[in-house]
């Protein structure tokens, strides 16, 4: 009656409903937040991938985690909107992802763990500032 690849196939139906509706009705703040916990969450695949040795999942990790870096992330950076004072900020954060891009770029064609961690580390550095940023905001 139910196989593990339908178990599987509707657990993960389930869980993009689940990430479907809280993007919905995520403020945008919380949106960044949620692109962040996504590549942390991806970059641990590849990870996981890379140690087991399937390269193709690795492969497709590394391309998703480079993808909200790049589509999410990045783009969502606005120096308009940051204004004279925050341009410089805006500037330097665009690098900072390009960056870690190309270090995700590098984990995957040298299959390179420390490069991956390098990555984490910077992207978690950046959203824990992120997620003081938007509860000092909350507080007020």
């Amino acid at each position: 009656m139910y196989t593990s690849h339908n178990f599987r196939a509707g657990a993960n139906a389930y869980a993009r409903v689940g990430v479907e509706t809280r993007a919905m009705s995520a403020s945008p703040h919380q949106l960044i937040v949620m692109l962040f916990d996504g590549v942390v969450t991806t970059i641990g695949m590849a990870r996981h991938h890379m140690a087991s040795g399937d390269t193709v999942a690795k492969g497709n990790a590394i391309s998703k985690a480079i993808s909200i870096v790049d589509n999410g992330l990045k783009a969502s950076l606005d120096a308009k909107a940051a204004g004279a004072a925050g341009a410089e900020l805006v500037a330097n954060l665009s690098a900072l992802y390009d960056f870690v891009i190309r270090r995700l770029l590098y984990a995957n064609l040298h299959h390179d763990v420390k490069a991956l961690d390098e990555a984490e580390a910077i992207l978690e550095n950046i959203a824990s500032a992120w997620r003081e940023v938007g509860g000092a905001s909350a507080d007020n």
